[in-house]
């Protein structure tokens, strides 16, 4: 899963950079408000990239993996009614 969104990500950063170059480097000397809407389309990318970057999947089991902190890896146990595996 980790592999496949990292992929993702980088062909979607990919893109924005692509959009940014062809729209100054080329696209501008042909038309002006077509670069700027390249521009804003390239903008937009990096917050949805780092969205499906971090996004977690179904099969992804992180509500359960203990924080590191024991106190509060006790009291949400508690919380939510599981014994503590005593390793």
């Amino acid at each position: 899963m980790y592999a496949r969104r990292r992929h993702t990500y980088f062909w979607m950063m990919g893109i924005c950079l692509v959009l940014f170059i062809g729209a100054w480097a080329v696209v501008r000397l042909f038309s002006m408000p077509v670069a700027i809407g390249m521009c804003v389309v390239a903008m937009l990318i990096p917050p949805v990239a780092a969205m499906i970057a971090n996004r977690r999947g179904p099969e992804d089991r992180w509500w359960d993996d203990p924080s590191g902190d024991p106190q509060s890896d006790e009291w949400w146990d508690e919380l939510d009614g599981k014994k503590r595996r005593e390793h």
